[in-house]
């Protein structure tokens, strides 16, 4: 009932919130309200429809960041109203972003750090959007430099999630995506060379492969294709998709060459809100030098009183997520962040060798050379009465979400199941989990399974968590 066709608004206000006749009757779904409502009513309403949303802590398919510290949201809340794009008007909301971009050159060593560009996004996906572009103007310019026409670029990458696809539909690049075969379920410097031509704007190596959570050998693919410059003047660039190993790899394992230690890695995407710990709502964009992005992407935009430079796809939006991440810089350092992370693997290690001593599953992924996820198979000819299908769907009946599903084309056979160690799964939740994993195989013991999913069925539980 509207406010204006109340007789008593204060009897309603008194009225306890489900004697209320706001929620006497059922809140419009498809259409749009005609009369108003009191807030917390409104409220009460839309928090109750959401405890049917899954727990996100449970969410064990999701890179994304599900805990934070209190000082985060206190930081979030205070940037609610401000706009990333008005720089003139939030000029130090500006200045933090800007530092951030020249951490991370720093962080993924940069050899001119404090010189270089890059800019925040709204995820890794856009950021990878933004890499690609730029290999594609600069391949472009070359060509027309060198007269040789430009209407057949191509891509070439790994096994990898969809916003590759994506650019290249969008954009009107070939990709040239190398297929999983066999036991090969990431790219090799073999079958990269297989696709590269004149017409290559880059390779792209993923730093944590969404299916299996496999590093790719970035390294082992910048020397190839060092060889194939020298034997054939083919001049292909990487950009380097570390949308999740961004901000792993250089605290666990600082060692491993995969940044801008290559001089052929131009560019690096990563998501802030995945193990950068932030919130949901940023990823990074990084170039090794700024003449390996184009000008023609960057737009000078006069708005709202000021010169605003752009060449992020999106405009307006946040500037929360961004201090979030500027907090948890300062807040952890390398060290913080190599605590945090380490403790991740360490979880991964610990779920990974009770799976496999459970007897019925193969593992494909232990941690160990990727980012901490566990991911398995059933071993073949095993006969237990569930698929991995199954599986999941039981561990729903426990709040726990862990994804089943099957591979790429030409690997279309192999089912997996992944597990996402992130910043707040403790050693101590792996354990139920575990305990959880063991009940539900007891279960299908006694009640095995009459006939597998359905294939529709099946692709309910088909989730990448990207």
């Amino acid at each position: 009932m509207a406010l204006h066709k109340r007789e008593d608004i204060r009897d309603e206000l008194l009225d306890d919130i489900y004697g209320s006749a706001d929620l006497s009757v059922k809140f419009p779904k498809f259409k749009f309200p005609k009369d108003e409502h009191i807030p917390r009513d409104a409220y009460s309403a839309i928090h109750d429809e959401l405890m049917l949303d899954g727990n996100a802590r449970q969410n064990l398919a999701t890179f994304c960041t599900t805990w934070w510290e209190p000082e985060v949201q206190q930081l979030m809340d205070e940037c609610v109203d401000k706009n990333m794009i008005d720089k003139d008007e939030y000029p130090q909301t500006a200045e933090v972003e800007r530092r951030c971009v020249h951490m991370l050159a720093d962080l993924w060593n940069s050899p001119e750090s404090a010189h270089t560009i890059g800019c925040s996004t709204t995820g890794s996906s856009e950021a990878a959007m933004l890499g690609g572009l730029a290999l594609k103007w600069r391949w472009r310019k070359r060509r027309q430099a060198e007269g040789k026409p430009t209407d057949k670029p191509n891509l070439v990458t790994g096994p990898v999630q969809i916003c590759w696809p994506k650019f290249c539909r969008y954009w009107d690049v070939e990709l040239r995506e190398i297929p999983m075969e066999g036991d090969r379920l990431i790219m090799t410097p073999e079958e990269v060379l297989k696709r590269c031509d004149d017409n290559t704007i880059g390779v792209v190596p993923t730093l944590g492969v969404t299916f299996t959570g496999q590093y790719e050998p970035v390294k082992a693919v910048s020397d190839a294709l060092d060889q194939l410059q020298s034997e054939q003047g083919l001049d292909i660039p990487i950009h380097v998709d570390a949308a999740s190993g961004g901000f792993l790899a250089p605290f666990v394992n600082p060692d491993l060459e995969w940044d801008f230690r290559l001089p052929r890695v131009k560019s690096i995407n990563a998501s802030g809100h995945k193990f950068g710990l932030a919130p949901l709502g940023v990823g990074w964009a990084v170039w090794r030098d700024i003449d390996d992005l184009d000008e023609d992407l960057i737009f000078n935009v006069n708005y709202l009183g000021g010169d605003v430079p752009t060449f992020a796809l999106n405009f307006s939006r946040p500037g929360g997520q961004i201090i979030a991440q500027y907090y948890n810089f300062l807040r952890l350092g390398k060290e913080g962040y190599r605590k945090i992370q380490q403790a991740c693997y360490d979880t991964a290690k610990y779920l990974a060798k009770a799976i496999e001593q459970m007897g019925i599953f193969e593992l494909i992924h232990d941690g160990e050379g990727g980012i901490p996820a566990v991911s398995w198979k059933l071993k073949e000819d095993t006969d237990v009465g569930f698929t991995l299908y199954d599986l999941a769907d039981r561990l729903r009946t426990r709040g726990w979400l862990v994804p089943a599903y099957s591979m790429l084309p030409n690997c279309t056979d192999l089912v997996i199941q992944r597990i996402l160690v992130r910043h707040g799964f403790s050693h101590d939740l792996g354990s139920l989990l575990l305990d959880d994993i063991r009940h539900s195989i007891a279960y299908f013991d006694k009640h095995p399974v009459s006939k597998p999913l359905s294939e529709s069925e099946a692709g309910s539980y088909n989730h990448s968590g990207r």
